[in-house]
């Protein structure tokens, strides 16, 4: 979609104002909305994503010797090293995360709370794919409760797969 202003460049920004109860929405590039005063927020003096990126790599170094050591660790595909991508918040190739894993993990766990993507399920268009993912993990659930000879939990368990089932057909 192209920018709904210049018509030259793609549109990357989304604008919705509603003003006395009417709704109008704009699609910009982020020249335009940079020109239009919608996106104060990445103005060369503001906030950057970059910053904040390095701010809690940085936070995450635990002494000198760490980060001196983390420096000199290089991906071997594209060269990047740990500091590089703490300075521009960026990996550089797809081996990167292989090379400097062990370093990135616990960068990952802090902003995300996990290092394994799970994925997310809008709740609006996702509900069969996500009562499939509730079914496998009552499942998954249950076979540990008859394992561990719960059986209450068990037929609670089944009783709920049950449900489930009825509403997926």
């Amino acid at each position: 979609m192209l920018c709904q202003e210049c018509r030259k460049r793609p549109a990357t920004v989304h604008v919705t104002r509603i003003v006395n109860g009417r709704k109008t929405e704009t699609d910009l590039c982020e020249e335009c909305a940079r020109e239009q005063g919608e996106l104060p927020f990445l103005a060369e003096s503001q906030f950057s994503i970059q910053s904040f990126l390095a701010g809690i790599l940085e936070q995450g170094a635990q002494t000198q010797a760490s980060v001196k050591a983390g420096a000199a660790q290089r991906c071997l595909n594209c060269g990047l090293t740990y500091r590089e991508f703490a300075r521009a918040g960026r990996l550089g190739c797809s081996h990167c995360y292989d090379q400097l894993g062990d370093r990135l993990e616990p960068v990952l766990r802090r902003i995300h709370g996990a290092s394994q993507h799970t994925g997310k399920v809008p709740a609006r268009s996702g509900g069969t794919i996500k009562a499939r993912r509730d079914l496998r993990e009552l499942r998954e659930n249950l076979a540990k409760a008859v394992g561990t000879e719960d059986f209450e939990l068990a037929a609670k368990l089944r009783d709920q797969i049950r449900k489930l089932e009825k509403e997926l057909e």
